[in-house]
This record gives C-alpha cells, structure tokens and sequence, in this order.
C-alpha cells in the first residue's frame, strides 16, 4: 500500500481558490495516474481530476474551467488548483491511485461558503 498524506484545504468565499497538495510513498507514483477525488456529505466519492504520468489531463463536467491538477514526479506530489469555487464544491477531498486499489488517506476538508 501506498500511503497519501493530503493538504490545504480550509474555508474560503465562494469565488475563492484554494491549492491542495498530496504527496505520496513508494516509487510507483512516477508511472501511476493520479486522482484528485471528493466526497459531499450523503453522497458517493467521486473522480473531479485525473494525470497521467505523461501530464494529459481530465475533468469532471462539475470542475472543467475551474480545476487545475499537476504533479511533480520528482517530489510525488500531485496538485489541485481550485478556483472560482462554488459551495458545491464543499466535500472532502481525497487523491488516490485511478485503476489501481490502494488505501485512501484521511483527505483534506474543503469549505465553501456563500
């Protein structure tokens, strides 16, 4: 298992940003596609960014325009740029593996008031 540490959630102001970080053990994290999930209270955890270990990116329909993710294979760090947030994009917010299973981290609370 590879561990994951998240942070740099908070609260903001609709119409904020926020950055988020994760950073992760192990040497798989170079050739692995990374995520940046989130879960809302009463709902299902789901996929808002996913990067390649080449850099191609992709977004959920709910964060195209908005969300920025990168990564830094030398520092297994992988980044979540949040602009313009709305307060539905109120969740926890978790980076993990897409396609491989692995244990999630304790995520990093992102709130967004109106």
């Amino acid at each position: 298992q590879v561990q994951l540490v998240e942070s740099g959630g908070g609260l903001v102001q609709a119409g904020g940003s926020l950055r988020l970080s994760c950073t992760a053990s192990g040497s798989i994290f170079s050739i692995a596609v990374m995520g940046w999930y989130r879960q809302a209270p009463g709902k299902q955890r789901e996929l808002v960014a996913e990067i390649t270990s080449g850099g191609t990116r992709n977004y959920a329909d709910s964060v195209k325009g908005r969300f920025t993710i990168s990564r830094d294979n030398a520092k297994n760090t992988v980044y979540l740029q949040m602009n313009s947030l709305k307060p539905e994009d109120t969740a926890v917010y978790y980076c993990n593996f897409v396609g491989l299973l692995n244990s999630w981290g304790q995520g990093t609370q992102v709130t967004v008031s109106s």
